[in-house]
């Protein structure tokens, strides 16, 4: 169940989706609130999990990591046996960067991370060596447009 948002929030969480980084005096500046006030909201936003964590994001081209594939996986089994199995195995994984069970004609997508080729095959031999699979199909990216886009915010409650 979704969290109450009020305007306040939403610019706070706004501003460190832009910039995570900001000092707690220029993040009180910039959403209008005194910097003990700001510390109680964001506190308030971690306390209820809605701020997990706060990270930096990186240049994949400046790391070497240019390539982007998109893995889709079909599967014949369905048990939470198999699927706790699967995640456990997929998180031993570390060019998946993002992990999603879906709905359609494939069950679950891969966005995996790697340097070249000969690296993402590395990955490929890694996910289907671990569990078995029925369909695994690859769709390699020529260019990213938009990546890592804010979430939009509205006030809830």
């Amino acid at each position: 169940m979704p969290v109450k948002l009020d305007q306040i929030d939403c610019n706070l969480l706004e501003a460190l989706q832009q910039d995570a980084s900001l000092s707690q005096r220029a993040l009180s500046e910039k959403v209008g609130l005194s910097q003990n006030a700001c510390w109680r909201r964001l506190r308030a936003l971690e306390d209820r999990g809605v701020i997990r964590g706060r990270t930096v994001l990186l240049d994949r081209a400046q790391l070497g990591a240019t390539l982007v594939v998109f893995v889709m996986v079909k599967t014949r089994h369905h048990s939470a046996d198999w699927l706790n199995a699967f995640r456990r195995h997929v998180r031993t994984i570390p060019n998946v960067v993002d992990f999603f069970r879906i709905g359609g004609e494939y069950d679950y997508m891969l966005k995996i991370v790697a340097r070249d080729m000969a690296d993402y095959d590395l990955c490929y031999k890694r996910l289907i060596e671990g569990v078995e699979l029925e369909t695994v199909t690859s769709f390699f990216a020529m260019e990213a447009i938009e990546e890592q886009r804010p979430i939009p915010l509205r006030p809830i409650g």
